[in-house]
Order: C-alpha cells, then sequence, then structure tokens
C-alpha cells in the first residue's frame, strides 16, 4: 500500500517507484501520466499482477562430502609408515610446499577411491607446541575415526599380526561388528563391519 500525498512531483516518484519494481499495473500507470499536470492526487495503491508475484526458487541440486579429515602427526614419516605399512593404506600424495615448509600428504584405506571423491586421511605434522598437544588425542580420549570393512576377521587378524593393538576385543552389536584399536600416536579407532540393511551410527567411545 502506497500513501497520501498532496505535492504532484511526489505522486508521480511514488507511482514511477512502484511500477519499477514490478508492483504498479499499467492501467494504473497509464492514469498516472494524465494526472502529471495535476495539483494534486488521490491516494495510491499498488498492486502486484499476478505474473510478477514471487515464486520460491526451485531447490538446489547441492552435492557436498568431506574430502579429507586432518590427523595431527608427530612427524611425516613415521605415520605413513604405520598406516600403509601396517593398516594397509595407500599413499595418495606427498608433496612438499616450500611457502609453508610442510608436507601435503594424503593417505587412503585400502580399496577406496579417492577420485570418486572418498574421505581420506590427511598427515598433518604439528607445527607448534600447542598443535602437538593434540598428538594422539584429538578426540579426548574418545573413538575418533571408523574404518569400515567389507570382512572384519579378515582385518581383525591381519591387523593384530602387523602389531597393531586393540584397546576393546571384537563384539556384535545391533549394527554389525566391531573391535577398537589405537593408531602410533594413540588415536582411537573403531573397525567395523557393519550389518546389511541400515545403518544406524555406532555408538563411540
Amino acid at each position: 500500500m502506497c500513501s497520501n500525498f498532496s505535492n504532484t512531483g511526489a505522486v508521480v516518484d511514488r507511482r514511477r517507484n512502484c511500477l519499477s519494481l514490478g508492483v504498479l499495473s499499467e492501467t494504473s500507470a497509464r492514469n498516472t501520466r494524465r494526472n502529471l499536470g495535476a495539483r494534486s492526487a488521490p491516494a495510491i495503491r499498488c498492486r502486484v499482477e499476478p505474473w510478477l508475484r514471487l515464486t520460491a526458487p526451485p531447490p538446489l541440486a547441492v552435492h557436498h562430502s568431506i574430502a579429507h579429515v586432518a590427523l595431527v602427526v608427530r612427524e611425516y614419516d613415521e605415520a605413513i609408515a604405520f598406516y600403509t605399512e601396517k593398516l594397509g593404506f595407500t599413499l595418495v600424495e606427498d608433496t612438499y610446499q616450500p611457502e609453508q615448509d610442510k608436507r601435503w600428504v594424503v593417505v587412503a584405506p585400502a580399496g577406496s577411491a579417492p577420485a570418486a571423491r572418498g574421505t581420506t586421511l590427511l598427515l598433518a605434522r604439528a607445527a607448534t607446541p600447542e598443535q602437538a598437544r593434540f598428538v594422539g588425542n584429538q578426540a579426548g580420549g574418545r573413538v575418533f575415526l571408523f574404518l569400515r570393512t567389507d570382512d572384519f576377521w579378515r582385518d581383525y587378524h591381519r591387523f593384530r599380526a602387523a602389531g597393531v593393538t586393540f584397546v576393546r576385543e571384537p563384539k556384535a552389536a545391533p549394527y554389525g561388528t566391531v573391535a577398537v584399536f589405537v593408531d602410533l600416536y594413540g588415536n582411537r579407532w573403531d573397525l567395523v563391519e557393519f550389518s546389511a540393511g541400515p545403518l544406524p551410527s555406532p555408538a563411540p567411545g
């Protein structure tokens, strides 16, 4: 709704504004032109043409995924050795970045496909004493990461044979079979094979 104006110029300007916003009909616009010489004008009613009414835009097709999870490590090479030799991860990238004097080190679980936007692990060397305090304790003692497998007992025995320490023995849960192991720094991982059907989140910790 537009207001009354005693000043003709103000009325005209107001009508022009309404027209520019798409809320004044062509009929009202013609009336405005006829009244340009008038000293006063009646109240203005700005009407939204049906075809100009705003509608909600269609939903966007959004595709998000977790690219990397950063794991703070003490040294690159010892972390690479543990994850590739003991857990069977693949070294995806190891690139030196001279401007920051650090390496971009990315590893991926066996059989995963980083090229298909699978989540990878970024091994990030602690650069300050504050960061070093979190090496091995990024989750405050809780399970931090979850390694899904298609054959629990195969990987459980393989990990143990490679020297991986399990701090919670295997158990059958409603969602599948799970055990908790630690990496070389003490970060806790779930090794889990989910049951068929819906995959509820395992209870962390």
